[in-house]
């Protein structure tokens, strides 16, 4: 938000703005509650998630920089439709929605770069529900590591996807059960396309990773 809105605008967000400091673990956002505003991921990790009867189901993940709450936005709905937890030692800042609202509107480049955001969410949003028809729960996993690596690998050591996920919360975002996503590690790692150590993932066989990622079901 810092980034795009006009220069005389940054005392006023000085003035709303609120920091809040998690814990591993700690929820903040929890579905169904009534939307009081939007996060900005100052550090940590964040996962993004709701449930589906009985299965907790990840949307998405986020890290410094990016928002976490405007999946409340609605011109009808005024209750959050996900939760949000966090996944390390993490700092929030947030801001109350009608001033995050009256901020949209007076500051133009800030709403475009929000278009665009929910424009990408939209996107990855119908690959990953395509993904569930056409690829398989190994492809689907190798799919899921790559973006992860994309998303997350940025200055960290070679090969590593940049965020320690517990095999549940993997096997949430891939949307599959722990077993089957245990096992398809277990296959990758033996295929060389992988190494797990504990919590971390490495990419070893790009190549391999991304034939995965585009082979669908009968092909």
């Amino acid at each position: 938000m810092c980034r795009y809105v006009l220069q005389e605008w940054l005392g006023q967000i000085d003035l709303h703005r609120k920091n809040i400091k998690l814990k591993k673990g700690e929820q903040f956002i929890s579905e169904g509650e009534p939307v009081r505003g939007i996060y900005f991921v100052q550090s940590g990790f964040i996962k993004v998630h709701r449930n589906l009867g009985d299965r907790e189901t990840i949307v998405r993940f986020a890290k410094k920089g990016e928002m976490v709450g405007h999946r409340g936005i609605s011109s009808e709905q005024s209750i959050y439709p996900i939760s949000a937890t966090a996944l390390a030692a993490t700092q929030l800042c947030f801001v109350e929605l009608p001033f995050f609202l009256s901020t949209l509107r007076i500051n133009p480049e800030l709403s475009y770069r929000l278009m665009l955001f929910f424009a990408d969410e939209l996107h990855l949003s119908e690959q990953k529900m395509a993904n569930l028809v056409q690829l398989s729960v190994k492809n689907r996993l190798a799919w899921s590591l790559l973006l992860l690596h994309r998303i997350f690998a940025e200055g960290t050591e070679d090969g590593y996807i940049g965020l320690e996920l517990s095999k549940k919360d993997l096997a949430s975002y891939v949307g599959t059960t722990y077993e089957t996503v245990y096992r398809m590690l277990a296959e990758l790692a033996d295929s060389d396309g992988i190494t797990v150590d504990k919590k971390k993932i490495f990419i070893k066989n790009k190549e391999l990773l991304n034939k995965l990622a585009t082979e669908k079901y009968g092909e």
